[in-house]
């Protein structure tokens, strides 16, 4: 079952929708209370990209990383979202816990209202 805070993998697209590459998303929130739709951010290992005050890094001394299911250090891309039918999602790798989850859509909210 689906639930905000998983790590999953899912084709996740370019921002010209050229393509999609396989790779690791964050479950923000269930979209609709209609359809299986989710908003997600994209998570990558390419650290040097995180948008400062926006994008959070998390690596292996973090105490939740172990949960995450990730292999490397990596970029939980807040300035990368996306919603994505739920079906699309291959299947959870991970988990961050809901602390992290509320101050990860926190700094969204903030930073979408500074805006």
């Amino acid at each position: 079952m689906k639930q905000p805070g998983q790590i999953a993998l899912t084709p996740f697209p370019f921002t010209d929708l050229s393509a999609s590459k396989l790779r690791p998303v964050l479950l923000l929130r269930l979209a609709s209370s209609r359809r299986d739709d989710w908003l997600v951010c994209m998570i990558s290992t390419r650290l040097q990209q995180a948008e400062a005050d926006l994008d959070e890094v998390i690596t292996r001394d973090d105490p939740d990383y172990h949960r995450s299911g990730l292999k490397a250090p990596s970029v939980l891309r807040l300035s990368r979202l996306a919603v994505l039918d739920g079906s699309i999602l291959v299947g959870a790798i991970g988990a961050l816990p809901n602390e992290r989850l509320k101050e990860l859509r926190r700094r969204l909210a903030d930073w979408i209202l500074e805006g």
